[in-house]
């Protein structure tokens, strides 16, 4: 059976604006050895899947710095402090971002990103019969086009490269399960 390692010491070495950067000394249940690992201690993050009358999803375009490139993205972002919910969370990012809001709002999953060096979970939101209904509200250093995307272009979306960002993919998978009926 696999048994969690025990802390020994865990020490800050930076705060950042979306995250706080840790080194921790832990030891193995195995054999006792002691090992240093850095962690990225982040907030919740919620992802939007939010769907039209007619079968299209509100999408996002915008420029990732990390990848240097421009995604085709669901709506979403980091858990505020005044969120109390992933579901709050949820209808402000797409409120914020879109302009959009639905009802029948609910979390379809979630994930954790990469639990290989981040603490953090990732929330999906689903919200139907969305329509503009709000001003944008960027955050500072948004820069964003909202499109409109059919619900049956999905699958070739992804098969061509054009959905690239591995939470959405994972937000998108959900859904399907959703429309299937797995869930």
């Amino acid at each position: 059976m696999i048994k969690p390692w025990t802390i020994s010491e865990s020490r800050l070495l930076g705060r950042h604006r979306v995250f706080d950067l840790y080194a921790e000394t832990k030891t193995s249940p195995l054999d006792g050895q002691t090992h240093e690992f850095i962690l990225l201690k982040c907030p919740a993050w919620v992802n939007v899947l939010a769907v039209t009358p007619d079968e299209q999803l509100v999408m996002v375009e915008q420029y990732r710095h990390g990848s240097k490139t421009v995604e085709l993205e669901i709506p979403g972002g980091v858990m505020d402090r005044q969120d109390a919910t992933p579901l709050d969370a949820g209808l402000r990012e797409l409120r914020e971002e879109t302009g959009y809001a639905g009802e029948n709002a609910r979390v379809i999953g979630q994930v954790y990103p990469n639990p290989a060096i981040m603490d953090n979970v990732c929330h999906f939101v689903l919200v139907e019969n969305c329509r503009r209904q709000h001003a944008l509200n960027f955050d500072p250093c948004e820069d964003l086009l909202t499109r409109l995307v059919p619900a049956a272009d999905l699958p070739r979306l992804v098969a061509t490269g054009k959905i690239r960002h591995s939470l959405v993919l994972v937000a998108l998978y959900h859904f399907d399960l959703l429309r299937r009926g797995w869930k």
